[in-house]
């Protein structure tokens, strides 16, 4: 079984206008290989031999909370699985957590550059605190983005931070701990009680790097996951498998950990 799970998608009537959007905000950094929608997704999951999807939403007004939590919680079923989102600028973080728990989302994914936080902002610990207080997974974008200039919001040294001061819970971050930032994830977060997802990783990070960090890190906590549309799951598949890894290692990384962290 494969599960990815870093994927996004929209609703079919801004699908088109928000993959336009980002490409252009990006600088024309990626090209998406879907329309950006849920089916568009779930087609593509066919032909690269994904079985399960999670769509990680990324709110970027306080006023969208309640429709994109609505919208993670319909096209959750048979292939995809949908955390919900909430904005760091809300009135209410608790009830708004509140409310992705009575969708029965499984966590939130979070996004320091396009939300314009710091991810060890106290503001910000008690959105964590509460989450996890409630169940709830924490997912960060972690380490660069093309849309953004430096400095970086999110960078391994802060992940290792927010871990240590977090009383327990379970943390997330993405693109195997900070885009571009893989020298400081082996050296300062590899190890950790922190998830890592492989996200828009095999192309940009040297394969023996990625092995060094599991090796130290540990493959029960490391996910499979692609950042679907702007990179092609078969693609990363094909490079991971080609690894040096057990049996083992892969099954975990990618579908065990997802099951266990999903409760499938």
């Amino acid at each position: 079984m494969v599960i990815d799970f870093h994927t996004h998608a929209f609703p079919v009537n801004i699908a088109e206008r928000a993959i336009s959007s980002l490409v252009a905000g990006s600088n024309n950094a990626y090209t998406p290989c879907s329309d950006g929608s849920s089916m568009g997704l779930i087609e593509n999951m066919e032909k690269f031999g994904v079985d399960l999807s999670v769509v990680q939403p990324v709110v970027t007004k306080p006023s969208q909370t309640k429709t994109v939590n609505l919208w993670a919680h319909q096209i959750t079923g048979k292939y995809l699985r949908s955390f919900g989102g909430i904005h760091p600028e809300t009135d209410d973080y608790k009830r708004d957590i509140d409310f992705i728990c009575t969708l029965r989302l499984p966590g939130i994914k979070l996004h320091p550059e396009y939300q314009g936080f710091e991810l060890d902002d106290p503001k910000m610990m008690r959105i964590y605190d509460y989450a996890i207080s409630r169940g709830l997974i924490l997912m960060f974008h972690a380490g660069n983005d093309p849309a953004f200039p430096p400095p970086v919001h999110s960078t391994p040294a802060k992940f290792a931070k927010i871990r240590r001061e977090l009383g327990g819970g379970t943390i997330i971050a993405a693109h195997l701990g900070g885009l571009g930032q893989w020298k400081e994830v082996e050296e300062e977060l590899a190890g950790e009680d922190v998830y890592l997802d492989t996200s828009m990783g095999f192309k940009y990070y040297h394969r023996d790097r990625f092995l060094r960090i599991v090796k130290k890190h540990g493959a029960d906590k490391i996910l499979f996951g692609s950042d679907s549309p702007w990179s092609r799951a078969d693609e990363e598949l094909k490079i991971f498998r080609g690894l040096p890894l057990t049996a083992e290692e892969q099954e975990l990384i990618l579908s065990g950990n997802a099951k266990r962290l999903l409760g499938i």
